[in-house]
């Protein structure tokens, strides 16, 4: 097994981090812990979560993944788990979180009640990486930095990540981190993938520069670069709903990710992965955790069958001749992803 360090952190982590959003609405928590047990089975030991877990986030819902998580990592020993997890994003960002009323920020309040109601929930006392799910437009990120400095000076938390974030967003993070003295941000947990390579911009020229790793998500382009959508498996898509949806904001976030172009795109992917004798979401899964800024690559389950193509993506790296392909697809085949 490959380890690989996050940012400039102590924390070495296989290069496949089980995501757990699903666990609790998608997943029941029977399912998730067969599916928790399959991927620490086969040596995955870095577990991503959040405090507003599961989606679709509800208030009567948010908190439920983190508690099935806890429950099934009382179980093993805890210094073998990288246990990660966020503090829900500040209501001004793209959408409210039903959590604490709606009002949250990223600012001293909200993220001293939020570790501490996620390290209730996971059973407890420290998080590996503590991660900010989206930016704060208004509270200033030095309020920010310094709340989260105290968790790490107190213990509770070991490093710190930021999520969703710009280049910008990100440089100016660092920036005031290393004034101030605070800790600094290890990671960034953004979209990444071969339908969605927008990262491959600044924000991979900052990782490079900076020393800190990506942990994309969503390496399968919510599941469209496995090509159900192609096969017309679209009842089973998790975009499905959204397409259907009376609300613009849903069917906009759904066609960006399944369009006329992304699925040409597919398409021509699901053909490199046959030639080279690979299932698609191995493919996919593989090339997004082949980048020198890369430490962690998350998926993501429903059922622990899901799992074996992905597993298969752990330690395979991806001949140069494939790599070739998908980049001539994305260079013939441009889209709104980017």
């Amino acid at each position: 097994m490959e380890y690989r360090y996050i940012g400039r952190s102590g924390l070495r982590v296989s290069p496949i981090c089980m995501g757990t959003m699903t666990f609790g609405t998608q997943a029941d928590k029977r399912e998730a812990f067969r599916i928790l047990d399959k991927a620490y089975e086969h040596g995955v030991n870095f577990f991503d979560t959040a405090e507003l877990y599961p989606v679709p986030p509800t208030a009567k819902l948010a908190g439920l993944t983190e508690e099935i998580v806890g429950e099934w990592m009382a179980g093993k020993p805890r210094d073998a788990i990288i246990l990660a997890t966020k503090v829900a994003g500040a209501a001004n960002g793209w959408f409210v979180p039903p959590i604490r009323h709606g009002l949250t920020a990223i600012d001293r309040f909200h993220i001293e009640r939020a570790v501490e109601g996620s390290l209730r929930r996971l059973k407890t006392d420290y998080i590996d990486l503590y991660q900010m799910h989206w930016p704060d437009t208004v509270v200033p990120i030095e309020e920010s930095l310094e709340a989260f400095d105290r968790l790490v000076r107190s213990g509770k938390v070991r490093y710190i990540g930021t999520s969703n974030d710009t280049a910008y967003g990100t440089t100016k993070a660092l920036m005031k981190s290393e004034r101030h003295g605070y800790a600094r941000f290890e990671s960034i947990q953004n979209n990444f993938s071969l339908l969605n390579r927008r990262f491959l911009d600044e924000l991979a020229t900052v990782c490079r520069k900076e020393q800190i790793s990506l942990l994309p998500y969503s390496p399968l382009a919510g599941g469209v670069l496995s090509g159900k959508y192609n096969r017309g498996f679209r009842a089973e898509g998790r975009f499905s709903a959204y397409l259907a949806s009376s609300k613009p904001r849903q069917r906009a976030m759904a066609e960006r990710f399944v369009n006329e172009k992304t699925l040409a795109s597919t398409e021509r992917y699901l053909s490199i992965a046959k030639e080279a004798g690979l299932h698609p979401v191995t493919l996919a899964t593989a090339w997004s955790k082949q980048f020198d800024f890369v430490a962690s690559t998350i998926v993501g389950a429903t059922r622990a069958e899901q799992l074996d193509p992905i597993l298969d993506a752990m330690n395979l790296t991806l001949s140069e001749k494939i790599l070739q392909a998908c980049d001539g697809v994305h260079e013939e085949i441009l889209y709104p992803m980017g």
